[in-house]
């Protein structure tokens, strides 16, 4: 058996693309033989999985759970290249069964869980030809924690000091339908404000000129006003109740809304611009090969 230096490790993963430590099993499995060992990897659609791991994936689902007793809960996105892997049962069965092990090692972080799933992502990449990745989770927890999912694009957690599970769904529905930027406008950073101002200024320059500057100033208070009531939560119509803020809705149930957390499938990630013509180009010429 050849000896699995780091330089035989280092030049398998140049050759295929995978981790370390796959390289470093495949090696030792294959006792040395780097030609079998990429021989192996081939076989198993672990080089594939590679490939694919250059394909950008900005659709995919978000799924979340609550726990019964609904004080904790978590959200999870993994992403496809295409929302129709996104509706496969292998897909499904993919995210659910990370979701799951992310509650059950109260995960707050993606990576160990990005880590765990691996061997069960490249296989699942090696079966429907895409991409797959798990992209983010969050876990939320406090004395209510209520959830609510929009087809399997949208979910949102929403954490109460009191109040019921009901209320913290129909907040979570009101920021999956109203995306607010922040909680209430205390959180509105001065550069927000700032921005917002100089936005305000430059769409408004016409009308604004030539006015006296405490006139001026008023309009820009205006605007602001209105920027935190659109941006905070609390301040929002609620959705159901346009004549109540989602801040007294709460507080009329002797609730505090404590925080939200919201994902939006394939939310910022910048997406391709697809070239069908280069595409099919690419896709003759790998078939030549």
């Amino acid at each position: 058996m050849a000896e699995i230096t780091a330089a035989l490790v280092k030049e398998l993963r140049e050759r295929t693309g995978q981790g370390m430590m796959e390289c470093k099993k495949a090696l030792v499995a294959a006792e040395g033989d780097i030609e079998k060992a990429i021989d192996d990897m081939r076989a198993s659609g672990a080089i594939k999985a590679a490939k694919k791991a250059g394909n950008i994936a900005a659709e995919g689902s978000i799924a979340v759970k609550v726990a019964d007793d609904a004080k904790a809960a978590t959200i999870i996105e993994v992403n496809s290249q295409t929302d129709f892997l996104a509706l496969q049962d292998d897909f499904k069965a993919f995210v659910a069964d990370s979701l799951n092990k992310a509650t059950e090692q109260k995960l707050t972080d993606a990576a160990p869980l990005i880590a765990e799933q691996e061997s069960a992502r490249e296989a699942l990449v090696a079966k429907c030809g895409e991409n797959v990745n798990i992209r983010r989770l969050a876990r939320a927890e406090g004395d209510v924690v209520g959830a609510y999912l929009h087809g399997h694009r949208i979910g949102v957690l929403v954490t109460l000091k009191g109040g019921n599970v009901e209320l913290a769904r129909d907040i979570a529905m009101h920021v999956a339908a109203s995306n607010p930027q922040f909680l209430d406008p205390s959180q509105v950073s001065e550069e927000a404000v700032a921005k917002e101002k100089e936005i305000f200024l430059a769409l408004n320059a016409d009308k604004i000129a030539g006015k006296p500057e405490n006139i001026v100033e008023n309009m820009v208070k205006g605007r602001i006003s209105k920027f935190l009531a659109e941006a905070s939560l609390v301040e929002q119509a609620f959705v159901k109740d346009p004549d109540v803020k989602v801040g007294d809705l709460a507080k009329k149930a002797g609730a505090e809304i404590v925080s939200f957390i919201r994902f939006e499938v394939g939310e910022g990630i910048e997406k391709a611009e697809a070239d069908f013509a280069a595409e099919v180009a690419a896709q003759v010429a790998a078939a030549k090969q």
